[in-house]
């Protein structure tokens, strides 16, 4: 477990920046109609911000060769 943590770290550090932007996007600015796919539920903007703080931080890992 603790190899997989140290593995990922980025991309789970990531994930939970995203969805604390994600929640906070829906908190402060939200959609007043409730039309809106993502942000009319604070359940949809803090998955949505999870995986795209997921793939953002991702993104940054050096990829390691093994020969």
């Amino acid at each position: 477990m603790k190899s997989f943590i140290k593995k990922y770290r980025l991309a789970i550090i990531g994930g939970i920046i995203g969805a604390a932007g994600g929640y906070a996007y829906y908190y402060f600015i939200g959609c007043s109609t409730g039309s809106c796919a993502i942000t009319s539920k604070p359940i949809n903007s803090t998955l949505y911000g999870s995986v795209m703080g997921t793939l953002l931080f991702s993104s940054f890992r050096k990829n390691s060769k093994k020969e």
